[in-house]
C-alpha cells in the first residue's frame, strides 16, 4: 500500500472514530496519519480535536505553520485557548540546571527570554487569540462545507461547550520552544515526528534513520522486578483514555497509563543528587531511534530510543550500566533497552510526562 493511500485510510478511520465518540481510537489513527505525512494539516487537526488543552494548542500551531490560511485551524486554536485552565503549574527545576546532552543537529537554540518579556508575550498571545475568535466567526459557514465528514467531525468537537475564558488569559502552551539545549549533542537518527507548541522554525529535511545500529548491554545483574503499584491520580487536563507517562523519582519507577489504566511499569534510574531530574509536567517534543550524547566527562554513542521532554532531559535506553532502581544518570530517565524500545513505540510526540517524588 502506498503512503498516500495508507494516509487517506488513516484519516478516514480517525474521522469515523471521532464521529462515533471513540477518542482513543481516533487519536491512534491520527497519530498514524502524521507519521505517514507530517506536512499535511488534517492529521494535526484531528489530533488536536482529541488532545488535552495544552496539547491541542501545540497541534493546531503545527497545522497553522503548514497552512496559515486554514480556517479550521484558526477556529480550533480559539477553541483550544478557551479550554486552557486559569493557572498553569510552574515546573520545579534545580536552581542551576545541570549540564545535559541535548540536540543541536537540527534545532536552532533560542535565547532565554527575560521574565518581563515572557509576561508581555503571554498577554499579547491571549489577546490575539480572543481577537482571532471574533474575526473568524463570520467565516465559519464557508469553511465548513456541506458533505465533508472531516469538517463536520471537527466542527462538533471545536464547537463543544467550554468554560468561559477570562478577558486576558495568562496561559501559554506547555513545552514551548523557549527552552534552549545546553550541552553539545549530535543526533544520528530521524525523529519519528516533530511538533512544537508555538510557531517556530523547525527542520524540514527528512534524513534516514539508522536501522543497522546495534546496542550491546553489559552482562550484569537484571533489574529488580518488585515494582510497586501506585495509587494513580489523573493529572490535570488528561482526558479519559489518553496516553501519559508517570515517573516516580522516590521509588525509581516509570509507568505507562491510558487514562487511569496502568499499561506497563518499568524499573528505571534517574538523576543523582548532583544532577537531579527535573520535576513537573512536560510533553515529549522529539524522538530519535539512536543518538550520540556528550557532556562533561562522558561521551555515549548511539544511545537507543531517545525521547526528549524538556531541554536535554529525556527517556532513553541504557547499555552502559544495569544498576536500575538506583539513581545513576545526569538527569535523564534511564531504562533497559527492551523497556525503552516498548515505550518508544507506545508514546508519541506530545505525550505528557509527569515527574514527581
Amino acid at each position: 500500500m502506498s503512503t498516500s493511500i495508507a494516509y487517506r485510510e488513516a484519516i478516514r478511520q480517525a474521522v469515523a472514530a471521532l464521529q462515533r465518540g471513540e477518542r482513543t481510537l481516533a487519536r491512534r489513527w491520527a497519530t498514524r496519519a502524521i507519521e505517514l505525512e507530517p506536512q499535511s494539516e488534517e492529521g494535526w487537526l484531528l489530533l488536536a480535536a482529541v488532545g488535552s488543552p495544552r496539547a491541542s494548542v501545540s497541534y493546531l500551531n503545527r497545522a497553522l505553520r503548514i497552512n496559515p490560511h486554514s480556517q479550521r485551524a484558526h477556529r480550533g486554536l480559539a477553541w483550544a485557548v478557551q479550554r486552557l485552565p486559569k493557572e498553569t503549574p510552574t515546573p520545579q527545576s534545580p536552581s542551576q540546571p545541570p549540564p545535559r546532552a541535548t540536540v543541536t543537529a537540527r534545532a536552532i537554540p533560542l535565547p532565554e527570554p527575560r521574565p518581563q518579556r515572557r509576561i508581555w508575550a503571554s498577554l499579547v498571545v491571549a489577546l490575539l487569540a480572543v481577537l482571532m475568535l471574533w474575526t473568524v466567526r463570520p467565516l465559519l459557514p464557508a469553511a465548513l462545507k456541506a458533505g465533508e465528514p472531516m469538517a463536520h467531525a471537527l466542527a462538533q468537537v471545536f464547537a463543544s461547550p467550554t468554560p468561559t475564558p477570562t478577558a486576558t488569559p495568562t496561559l501559554t502552551p506547555t513545552a514551548t520552544a523557549t527552552f534552549t539545549p545546553t550541552p553539545t549533542f549530535t543526533a544520528t537518527a530521524t525523529p519519528t515526528a516533530t511538533a512544537t507548541s508555538t510557531p517556530t522554525d523547525t527542520p524540514t529535511e527528512t534524513p534516514t534513520p539508522l536501522p543497522t545500529a546495534t546496542f550491546t548491554p553489559l552482562p550484569t545483574t537484571a533489574p529488580p522486578t518488585n515494582t510497586p503499584v501506585p495509587q494513580v491520580q489523573l493529572p490535570p487536563n488528561v482526558e479519559k483514555g489518553e496516553c501519559w507517562i508517570d515517573v516516580d523519582l522516590t521509588n525509581q519507577r516509570t509507568y505507562a497509563y491510558e487514562g487511569k489504566k496502568l499499561i506497563h511499569a518499568f524499573v528505571v534510574s534517574t538523576g543523582v543528587w548532583q544532577h537531579p531530574t527535573v520535576t513537573g509536567q512536560y510533553h515529549i517534543y522529539v524522538k530519535y531511534v539512536a543518538a550520540d550524547m556528550a557532556g562533561p566527562g562522558y561521551y555515549l554513542p548511539n544511545v537507543p530510543y531517545v525521547m526528549y521532554f524538556y531541554r536535554g532531559y529525556g527517556l532513553h535506553g541504557t547499555y552502559w550500566h544495569n544498576n536500575f532502581g538506583v539513581p545513576m544518570s545526569h538527569g535523564c530517565v534511564n531504562l533497559t533497552i527492551d523497556d525503552a524500545h516498548w515505550l518508544f513505540d507506545w508514546a508519541s510526540v506530545g505525550t505528557l510526562v509527569n515527574i514527581h517524588y
